[in-house]
C-alpha cells in the first residue's frame, strides 16, 4: 500500500491511497471461492456450481463489497501510518478499477489542530464565593409565601401589588395590530409584565371602571413594524384583587415536606437545598471563569466539521421547530465550545489526570441526597451505564478545572446568595 498525503488549507487534508491489485484481486477470487460452496443455481447441485459459473454471477456484486472494505480498512491502516488523527468524517473519492492495475482512492478531511498549551501559572481567573445567611433564608420563605398567594376581591382602587383583570383594545396611530385586543386578562401591577408604563396607568382604577392608557413601544419590541411607535389602548377594568399571604405555620410547612411542621427543621432543609444550589452556580461560574481565561490564552484553529457537529448538537438541544435555524445563530457558542473541549482536552493530557472514581461516587451520592429515596436514586445510576457516563464526564472535567485553578493566579469575590442565584432581582435592588 502506497499513500501520499497534501495539505490543502489549514486543517485539510488531502490523503490518496493506492492499494496493490494482487491484493484485490486475491480477495475477490477467495469470496467468489467461499461463496461457491454454498450458493445455489439452478441446474447445479449445491456446493458444485462451477467457479466460472460464480464468477459470472456474482464477480461484480463481489468485487464492489471488496473494494468498499478493502478501502475502510485500507484507510484507518494509512492514519495510522501517517499518524493523522482526522476529525470527522472523511469524503472518499474512489478511482477506477481496472483488471491488474493498482486500484487508487482519495480520502479528503480534516485533522486536529497541534496545541501547545500556555502556562496555566500565567492565568489569571475571579472566582466568586457566596453563603446561604439567616436572612437569605427569610428571603426564601417570603418567596415561598408568595407562590402561594390567593387573591381578594376589593372594592378601593388599585394600587402596586394588586391583580387586576382587563379587557383592552389598542390601535397603533389610529390602525389595528396583531394582538391588539383581548378579554380577562390577569395584571399584577409592577410585574413588569406588559408594555413599560401600562401597568402604572392602572394605578387608581376600579372594577368597572374603563380609562385609556397610552404608551410607546419599545425600541426593541419583538415586532419591529410596532418599535418605538405610539399606541392607544382602551381598558375595562372588570375585577381589583389584593394579594393574601398565608400564614408561616405548621400547616404550611407541612406542605413542603416537614411532616411535623417543625420550623427549625424546615428552616435546616431549606437551608442544604439552598446551599446545594448556591455550590452548583458557584461551580459552574467558576468552571466558565477558568474556560474563558483558557480561550484568551490559546487562540486555537478549530475543524469545521467538529464546528459543524457542535451547531447540530445545539440546534437538536432547541427541539421541534429549529430544525430551519440558520447555523450562524449557533456558530458562536458552537465554536466556542468545540475550542473549550480541545483545550481541556490538552490540559487533562499535560497533568496525566485520569478519571477519580471515588468523585464518581461521590457526586452521584450528592445529586441522590436531593431525593426521598437516595440509595434508590444511586442504583439506578449506577443500572443506567449512559447515567453514570455523564456524571463521568462531568467529574473529568471538573477535575482538570480544578488542575487548572490550583496552577492559575485565583482572586476570590464575595458576592451575596441573590446577587449568584438571583442577578436580575440583585441589580433591580
Amino acid at each position: 500500500m502506497r499513500v501520499t498525503v497534501e495539505v490543502t488549507e489549514g486543517l485539510g487534508r488531502r490523503m490518496k491511497v493506492e492499494v496493490p491489485a494482487e491484493t484485490i484481486e486475491q480477495e475477490v477470487e477467495s469470496r467468489l471461492r467461499s461463496l461457491a460452496g454454498r450458493v445455489k443455481v439452478p441446474g447445479f447441485r449445491p456446493g458444485k456450481v462451477p467457479f466460472r459459473v460464480v464468477q459470472r454471477q456474482f464477480g461484480e456484486e463481489v468485487r464492489r463489497e471488496v473494494i468498499g472494505d478493502v478501502m475502510a480498512r485500507t484507510y484507518q491502516e494509512a492514519l495510522i501510518k501517517e499518524s493523522l488523527r482526522p476529525a470527522g468524517g472523511p469524503t472518499i473519492e474512489p478511482g477506477e478499477l481496472e483488471a491488474g492495475k493498482p486500484f487508487q482512492y482519495t480520502a479528503t478531511f480534516e485533522v486536529y489542530p497541534e496545541i501547545e498549551l500556555a502556562d496555566p501559572a500565567a492565568l489569571e481567573i475571579e472566582r466568586p464565593t457566596a453563603e446561604v445567611t439567616d436572612a437569605d433564608i427569610d428571603a426564601m420563605i417570603e418567596r415561598l409565601r408568595r407562590q402561594r398567594t390567593r387573591w381578594e376581591a376589593v372594592a378601593r382602587e388599585a394600587r402596586e401589588g394588586d391583580r387586576v383583570t382587563i379587557d383592552f383594545h389598542g390601535t397603533c396611530e389610529g390602525e389595528e395590530f396583531g394582538g391588539n385586543r383581548a378579554e380577562e386578562v390577569p395584571v399584577v401591577i409592577g410585574a413588569g409584565s406588559l408594555i413599560p408604563g401600562f401597568e402604572e396607568q392602572l394605578v387608581g382604577a376600579k372594577a368597572g371602571e374603563e380609562r385609556v392608557v397610552e404608551v410607546t413601544f419599545p425600541e426593541d419590541y419583538r415586532d419591529r413594524k410596532l418599535a418605538g411607535r405610539p399606541a392607544r389602548f382602551e381598558v375595562r377594568v372588570r375585577s381589583v384583587e389584593e394579594p393574601v399571604l398565608p400564614e408561616v405555620d405548621a400547616e404550611f410547612i407541612r406542605a413542603y415536606g416537614i411532616e411535623d411542621g417543625d420550623m427549625e427543621r424546615f428552616r435546616r432543609e431549606l437551608r442544604a437545598n439552598m446551599e446545594r444550589e448556591l455550590a452548583d452556580t458557584l461551580r459552574a461560574m467558576t468552571k466558565r471563569a477558568v474556560v474563558e481565561a483558557l480561550l484568551a490564552a490559546n487562540p486555537v484553529e478549530l475543524p469545521q466539521a467538529l464546528v459543524k457537529e457542535e451547531i447540530d448538537a445545539l440546534r437538536k438541544q432547541l427541539g421541534p421547530g429549529a430544525e430551519q435555524a440558520p447555523d450562524a445563530l449557533f456558530e458562536a457558542e458552537a465554536r466556542r465550545r468545540v475550542a473549550a473541549g480541545l483545550l481541556l482536552g490538552e490540559a487533562m493530557k499535560k497533568a496525566g489526570i485520569e478519571l477519580d472514581e471515588a468523585r464518581v461516587r461521590a457526586e452521584i451520592e450528592r445529586r441522590a441526597a436531593a431525593y426521598e429515596d437516595p440509595e434508590e436514586v444511586v442504583r439506578w445510576y449506577h443500572a443506567n451505564p449512559q447515567a453514570r457516563a455523564a456524571v463521568e464526564h462531568l467529574v473529568l472535567e471538573e477535575q482538570i478545572i480544578d488542575w487548572l485553578l490550583e496552577q492559575a493566579k485565583v482572586t476570590e469575590r464575595a458576592h451575596s446568595f441573590d446577587e449568584i442565584m438571583n442577578p436580575r432581582q440583585a441589580e433591580a435592588a
